[in-house]
């Protein structure tokens, strides 16, 4: 999957002599907690509402509320974007945004093409959004973990049990943290099951390899066979 299939295309953002106080406005107004900074068109840096709260000023301040409002409305954002700012051409896949976001520790990039211009972000509640989408969770069906032989045919039959038992499967993620070597965790998230035969889905499962876990969402019910 790729960064410009998830990314949030209509991006806002701030100039780089827009005031403290507009900046926070704006993060406010659209309930965001960042934002590109631009300057004639480019983007130059990043602001975020930690760089904000970090620069506003403490509770313990003797000044009045017009006395603050007046010190951040002459603030501007340029003294207070973060440089070096970190970017993701729109063809780098949803893997390496997360990776990049986990390194630098950030919770955004801006997405730029060949020219530089800014054409979208990702975020760590896009990520979260991608996760919830692969995971089919909005279904509300059945997750089965599974642990299976790192070889061919097994998941294919386990897939064709599933839709002989008349349901359907969102998805099929697999894994080998965690797994004995030779084998990988897989987790099928199903749905459109009848409950009442999956048990018997279950027990036929269990001849293919060894069950991890069943989790219905639908019931919020889980049944734990092996950490």
């Amino acid at each position: 999957m790729l960064v410009k299939n998830w990314m949030s295309k209509d991006v806002i953002t701030v100039d780089i002599d827009d005031s403290m106080q507009n900046a926070i406005y704006i993060l406010q107004e659209h309930n965001i907690n960042i934002l590109p900074v631009m300057e004639n068109g480019n983007i130059v840096g990043i602001i975020t509402d930690r760089d904000l709260k970090k620069a506003s000023p403490s509770d313990a301040t003797t000044l009045d509320m017009h006395e603050l409002m007046y010190l951040i409305s002459k603030i501007k954002v340029r003294n207070l974007m973060k440089k070096p700012i970190y970017t993701i051409p729109p063809d780098f896949t949803i893997e390496e945004a997360a990776a990049m976001l986990l390194e630098k520790r950030i919770s955004g990039l801006p997405v730029v093409d060949e020219k530089n211009q800014l054409i979208g972000i990702i975020t760590r509640s896009d990520l979260f959004q991608v996760i919830i989408s692969l995971i089919g969770l909005g279904k509300k069906g059945v997750q089965l973990a599974v642990r299976l032989k790192d070889m061919p045919g097994p998941i294919k039959e386990i897939r064709e049990l599933i839709s002989e038992y008349g349901a359907r499967t969102a998805s099929i993620l697999s894994s080998g943290d965690n797994a004995p070597p030779g084998y990988l965790n897989i987790y099928f998230q199903i749905y459109q099951i009848d409950r009442g035969k999956l048990p018997s889905l279950i027990k036929e499962i269990e001849k293919k390899g060894d069950m991890l876990y069943v989790v219905d969402h639908r019931k919020n019910k889980r049944t734990i066979y092996k950490t």
